[in-house]
């Protein structure tokens, strides 16, 4: 009979070109676990990415710093404590507007894939 559970003690760290950290848990580029990731994410001050609509369900807990999601129309901003569930398919955008880097946990339902985000095209 093999383990019953497993110990993450290097995640992986997704490159980046913004400044974000995404460091990997369990999920696709992990351990190839499609079912769910798990991140741990900073995302650093005046970060933000493009809108996008997920086939995919995430959470997301605020550990430090504030957090902006612009979901369908509404402005909404996390502070640290607080958490939410947005629903796949739903027009999404993450930022970081404020002085402060925010970090956080975001886990995905099935698990994070650029083939389920369906990113839009950056504009600034």
């Amino acid at each position: 009979m093999g383990k019953k559970y497993t110990i993450q003690k290097t995640p992986f760290v997704v490159p980046t070109t913004d400044g974000k950290i995404i460091e990997e848990h369990f999920g696709n580029a992990t351990n190839g676990d499609s079912k769910v990731s798990i991140a741990h994410m900073i995302a650093p001050s005046g970060w933000s990415e493009p809108f996008q609509t997920p086939k995919f369900e995430e959470y997301t807990y605020i550990i430090k710093g504030k957090k902006q999601f612009i979901i369908e129309d509404e402005t909404i901003i996390l502070k640290a404590g607080e958490s939410i569930k947005i629903e796949k398919g739903v027009r999404v955008q993450y930022s970081n507007p404020f002085e402060e880097q925010c970090e956080y946990i975001a886990i995905c339902l099935p698990a994070f894939s650029m083939d389920l985000v369906n990113r839009e095209e950056f504009i600034k």
